[in-house]
């Protein structure tokens, strides 16, 4: 896997999208609404600051749980025959693995314990796998990295809003993207999903299609991303 960004790196990847409007409009920017509309809400500055990271370790627990579970999920997939369900389950893996990461970066960045994990999940049929799949995602993007963003505003922590913020228009990619492909497996058309996925090395934006000049999300440019058609 590349070496992810600096993360005074990623610090200037806000200045850079403030000051530029160019990129997939599909994606959203990095700005998210919900901190954004937002009132800060009163906390001593202190308690916001353990707050976002006691959050920023939680993240890291759940995305290292979520890599090791979807690479389990993507053996399950291709001993079962669904060799595309399988690279969706490998690709998801490898974001997941950068959110990890860079969570892991601004705790060490800002002083944290990085927390000592084993990841714990148990692996069932490939259709389980992919509802197991969808409720996590789900969870993640209308609850908790809503929670964290709004809780790294208040703390002004601008680099846990950047890697929150990262990881949060990422997983709504790959929500949609195992719905469909729990859909296809339901209707016996997995063979028609994607067989290949791009992954950006910054923030795991996840393409099912070649990407564009620069990630929608990062701007990091399609030349670094990740490939990802075989196991």
């Amino acid at each position: 896997m590349k070496k992810l960004l600096s993360l005074s790196a990623l610090a200037v990847v806000i200045g850079i999208l403030s000051s530029c409007n160019t990129g997939n409009k599909k994606e959203t920017k990095l700005q998210n609404p919900v901190a954004a509309e937002s009132k800060e809400k009163q906390i001593a500055p202190n308690e916001a600051k353990a707050k976002t990271m006691a959050d920023l370790q939680d993240a890291f627990k759940g995305e290292t749980t979520a890599s090791a579970k979807y690479a389990a999920y993507s053996k399950k997939a291709e001993q079962e025959g669904n060799h595309n369900i399988a690279l969706l389950f490998a690709a998801a893996s490898k974001a997941e693995k950068v959110h990890a990461n860079n969570h892991k970066s601004v705790i060490v960045e800002l002083g944290g314990a990085v927390p000592n994990i084993t990841p714990e999940f148990t692996v069932k049929t490939t259709g389980e796998n992919l509802q197991d799949a969808i409720e996590g995602e789900s969870y993640e993007v209308t609850t908790m990295y809503p929670d964290f963003l709004q809780d790294a505003a208040n703390s002004k922590t601008q680099l846990a809003q950047i890697s929150f913020n990262y990881a949060f228009e990422v997983e709504k990619k790959h929500q949609a993207m195992y719905r469909n492909a729990l859909l296809a497996l339901n209707n016996n058309t997995v063979n028609e999903l994607p067989n290949v996925y791009y992954i950006c090395p910054t923030c795991g934006n996840t393409y099912d299609q070649t990407p564009s000049e620069r990630c929608g999300i990062s701007m990091t440019g399609s030349e670094k991303f990740i490939k990802i058609n075989s196991l």
